[in-house]
């Protein structure tokens, strides 16, 4: 693996970087980046710059052209990434590009490809991740919701949590149970759900630092379409596995940190009495993990364009990634001191609140997206070999 940008690889995020400059207001998205409320001024600036990006074919750039992408490579995919989560752009990561549309790609009808993914891939439309369960996390394949046949409509009932951004979305992808007595993984089913059926109850979850980002959303005999079930009945896990696949460097989480970490940097530069040798290592050790944490992250992507599968690989990005957002925060607070734990909108918070809301937001990152515990297992049985406990 190279250690440096290829010339096209290069040229491509200098034009990443100059479309960023001319269309984004770095300085106030970089600060709201560290809030998971928008503002629904920022919500439509949001929903404008995505639709900017569909235009110049960057939404999708990973998909296949034969589905209106551009086939981008996994490198370039990833310079992609990095450049937009270093300017804390909006709508870098969509869960209806990611999953969604490579799952209608791979498995859906011809029928369910036209309906579906144009929308995606102009914009138009918002999408949720139906997957986790109040007792189905870390072990999804136990979830229980249900969805029985009638006629050409499936009954759905049952309950998801933890679905980010539910309140908002046009879509969800759905998994459900429709043969409880097949072995766990074998009697699920992959939908498309229409989020403003009847019977759709969605109630936010209020986090520490007060945002609805997260909800539980509830089913109560919903009519779902036999026409929106993807894949072949009882076969969703399988579905839901290769999708997941799709976007595994992790790239966004390490470099989320990298404006946290200089914006720390410059305040102590501002403050003489906070140059101490404590503060400097720690802040050198920072840097130094970020800079691993990253060709950590290409490695993962280096791999995927040789046709490997970096299941290990992907885990350690993903462990390493989270662990240096939550040293992140632990590190802001101890520069910071007790100033740095007040809120946005106190005239003494230090950076604006941005170490208050981090502090806090860091802690969950171990656990969204694959628990730090489950992806040890993965690394000790497919990295290392070691058997099962």
């Amino acid at each position: 693996m190279l250690f440096r940008d290829s010339p096209e690889h290069a040229a491509f995020r200098a034009e990443v970087r100059a479309f960023l400059d001319a269309e984004l207001p770095r300085e106030t998205w970089d600060m709201r980046n560290d809030r998971e409320e928008m503002t629904p001024e920022e919500k439509e600036f949001t929903h404008q710059f995505r639709k900017k990006l569909a235009a110049r074919g960057w939404l999708t750039m990973g998909w296949p052209s034969e589905f209106g992408g551009a086939g981008a490579s996994y490198m370039t995919q990833t310079v992609y990434m990095e450049e937009m989560s270093a300017a804390g752009a909006p709508g870098a990561y969509d869960q209806g590009v990611w999953l969604a549309g490579p799952a209608l790609m791979m498995h859906g009808t011809p029928e369910q490809q036209q309906r579906w993914l144009p929308r995606i891939r102009s914009a138009d439309d918002h999408w949720c991740q139906l997957f986790s369960e109040p007792g189905a996390g870390s072990d999804l394949a136990s979830l229980q919701t249900r969805a029985v046949r009638d006629g050409d409509v499936y009954v759905i009932n049952g309950q998801k949590i933890w679905t980010s951004g539910a309140q908002e979305a046009d879509w969800g992808i759905l998994l459900a149970r429709t043969d409880p007595e097949a072995p766990k993984h074998r009697g699920i089913s992959y939908f498309m759900v229409d989020m403003r059926l009847p019977g759709i109850t969605v109630r936010p979850l209020v986090n520490l630092m007060g945002s609805r980002h997260f909800c539980e959303v509830f089913f109560d005999d919903v009519r779902v379409p036999a026409d929106c079930l993807v894949g072949e009945e009882n076969r969703g896990w399988y579905i839901a596995t290769t999708t997941l696949d799709q976007e595994r460097s992790s790239i966004n989480r390490v470099v989320m940190t990298r404006s946290t970490l200089y914006a720390l940097i410059d305040y102590v530069r501002e403050h003489p009495h906070l140059r101490t040798d404590v503060i400097r290592h720690e802040l050198a050790e920072r840097y130094l993990e970020f800079e691993i944490g990253r060709w950590l992250c290409y490695r993962v992507a280096q791999m995927q364009s040789e046709g490997k599968v970096p299941n290990a690989e992907a885990s350690v990005s993903k462990i390493f990634g989270t662990e240096l957002q939550r040293q992140m925060g632990i590190t802001g607070l101890r520069v910071l001191g007790l100033p740095g734990q007040l809120e946005p909108g106190s005239r003494w918070a230090p950076l604006r609140g941005r170490i208050e809301r981090w502090a806090l937001a860091a802690p969950s990152y171990t656990i969204a997206g694959g628990t730090s515990e489950v992806n040890r297992n993965i690394i000790a049985t497919r990295g290392l070999g070691l058997p099962r406990g």
